[in-house]
């Protein structure tokens, strides 16, 4: 009795704290397949238990690290191809060439713009079929005198329209914005150009930048006489930078475009020569345009 009494004690106990429509006299555990665990026994699967550590832990570190060397590859991929992209339009590995500049080739470069009339040699000249750095050959096109232009021709333009009471940074950022804009439309429209009248030349996208930059210079000269001498000042000294520099494209373009034929002073007849020789008066011709249309409004 003793035996059987303690053995069932634990059984009653339990029926007195279950639901008795759901266990019966004799049942020994409690159902908790659809009830909450007893007190004490529940766990959470958020970690573990004995080291406090998440489980997300374990499954986000490997997945970070696959993120980041997939979106590495990607970087890597995207880096290539907008290099080959810009390398076909315009070459940035040969872009050094046309900084190589120093101060005696500036000097001489701006006068050769001003004053083109005296110059007399005007071939470019090569070392082992490469043309050689500008700063030994006035003749050779650079980059640094049509950046340097293009931003002094702002700060010019800033200080014209301070004289006149009508500086604000959206009004001159207009004025870039036009100038990147005129550029860009007669670099393109001279590349279709070329292409149309199929000359095979040794022009790229970088030299014709360049040649159309050169015109910064004139406009500056325009503006500050403008700004010094009035109206009249404005119209001498632009006069002369346009002649100045239709006078200058003509002379290297015609290397550069018409045949070497022509470009030796030998008389050529031919509708191809012909249509070359236009090309080039033409994209002289349009040089004073521009400089006149990006600097009237500066000086009154």
């Amino acid at each position: 009795m003793n035996r059987e009494s303690s053995f069932r004690a634990p059984s009653k106990r339990r029926h007195r704290g279950s639901n008795p429509n759901m266990a019966g006299p004799h049942q020994l555990f409690d159902d908790t397949s659809a009830g909450p665990a007893p007190h004490g026994m529940e766990y959470h699967n958020h970690g573990s238990p004995s080291l406090g550590i998440p489980t997300q832990a374990f499954l986000s570190e490997p997945m970070s690290n696959f993120a980041m060397a997939y979106g590495s590859s990607l970087a890597s991929q995207g880096k290539e191809m907008v290099d080959k992209n810009i390398d076909r339009i315009i070459p940035v590995n040969k872009l050094k060439y046309y900084f190589a500049v120093d101060t005696v080739y500036v000097g001489k470069k701006i006068g050769l713009l001003l004053f083109p009339y005296i110059h007399q040699d005007w071939e470019v000249k090569y070392q082992q079929d490469i043309p050689v750095a500008p700063r030994f050959d006035v003749n050779a096109p650079d980059l640094y005198i049509p950046v340097m232009a293009f931003i002094t021709y702002l700060l010019v333009a800033g200080l014209a329209l301070g004289t006149q009471n009508n500086f604000s940074p959206e009004i001159l950022g207009m004025q870039a914005s036009s100038a990147l804009a005129w550029l860009i439309v007669e670099v393109v429209a001279v590349l279709l150009s070329l292409y149309l009248v199929t000359v095979n030349t040794d022009l790229t996208t970088v030299d014709l930048i360049a040649f159309s930059g050169y015109k910064y210079v004139g406009m500056i000269s325009g503006v500050l006489s403008g700004l010094l001498f009035g109206k009249t000042g404005y119209y001498i000294a632009l006069s002369w930078c346009c002649v100045s520099i239709v006078f200058f494209m003509i002379r290297t373009l015609r290397l550069k475009i018409l045949s070497e034929a022509a470009a030796g002073g030998v008389l050529v007849r031919g509708a191809r020569n012909q249509l070359r020789m236009y090309l080039t008066m033409a994209i002289a011709a349009v040089q004073p345009l521009f400089m006149y249309w990006l600097t009237y409004h500066l000086v009154r």
